[in-house]
């Protein structure tokens, strides 16, 4: 297994972008139609009261590692297909990747809880509605903990990949991920700035020429999908870099 140094050039945070777009650009129908399933999957729990919410985050893990095995058949040059779709949920690895979830579920509950205690679910919401309404102070607390919480889900999201592709066991495969972004954090945030900038800069132009209308919407809606591919071409391309392009003949079945 190979994997990072510390000496990572910050730059390369824009070369696993572009090299995520390269990746995007082979076969974007196929991604986009994985993101749309996912995005259904999820949506579809969020009806479930009370608990649909708990199970999305729990799955997390198994729905990113169908757009992590697309990426790598692209990667090696193969068609992806609807049953990649499947590869975190077959057994027994769908059991390692949820106890993988508990993990993410842990975080998003301790970065969301100071906020829910601090500022209340009505300031919250509202915030959600429009930011303009909040306080300077509450909006630092806000930020704070949505920064911690991007971090922590960045920093987590090889975990899944090294349970799947390096048969690691779910705490050693949280610890590699953690140090791993964590001894490179300076490339990931210019990653993700750059990431951001993008999104900002090319959702401008229909948000000026259409504003509010329905196809305005329905254009944004697409480049966000887009961009959510984008970064998680990049992180393949960044797993790639720290942890060597796993092989493409994977026995998932293996324990």
């Amino acid at each position: 297994m190979s994997t990072t140094d510390g000496k990572i050039a910050a730059k390369t945070g824009w070369l696993w972008l572009k090299q995520g777009l390269a990746l995007f650009r082979q076969q974007p129908a196929a991604l986009t139609t994985i993101l749309f399933a996912n995005v259904l999957l999820v949506l579809l729990l969020h009806a479930i009261p009370l608990l649909g919410q708990f199970i999305a985050v729990l799955l997390i893990p198994s729905l990113s590692m169908a757009l992590m095995q697309a990426c790598l058949l692209i990667d090696h040059k193969q068609r992806v297909t609807l049953p990649v779709l499947l590869t975190g949920f077959q057994k027994p690895l769908v059991f390692t990747l949820c106890k993988i979830g508990v993990a993410h579920l842990t975080v998003v509950i301790l970065t969301t809880l100071p906020g829910l205690l601090l500022l209340g679910d009505g300031l919250l919401t509202r915030a959600q509605l429009n930011p303009a309404n909040i306080s300077g102070s509450d909006a630092l607390i806000l930020l704070t903990c949505s920064l911690l919480q991007i971090f922590f889900i960045i920093a987590l999201s090889f975990a899944a990949p090294l349970a799947t592709w390096q048969k690691m066991a779910p705490a050693k495969a949280l610890f590699y991920s953690f140090f791993a972004v964590w001894r490179s954090a300076r490339v990931f945030v210019v990653m993700l700035l750059a990431w951001l900038g993008l999104f900002m800069l090319i959702s401008t132009v229909p948000r000026l020429l259409l504003g509010n209308s329905t196809v305005g919407f329905v254009i944004m809606a697409w480049v966000g999908f887009i961009f959510i591919l984008l970064l998680q071409c990049a992180m393949f391309a960044s797993y790639r870099q720290i942890f060597g392009t796993p092989a493409l003949t994977v026995n998932l079945a293996k324990p």
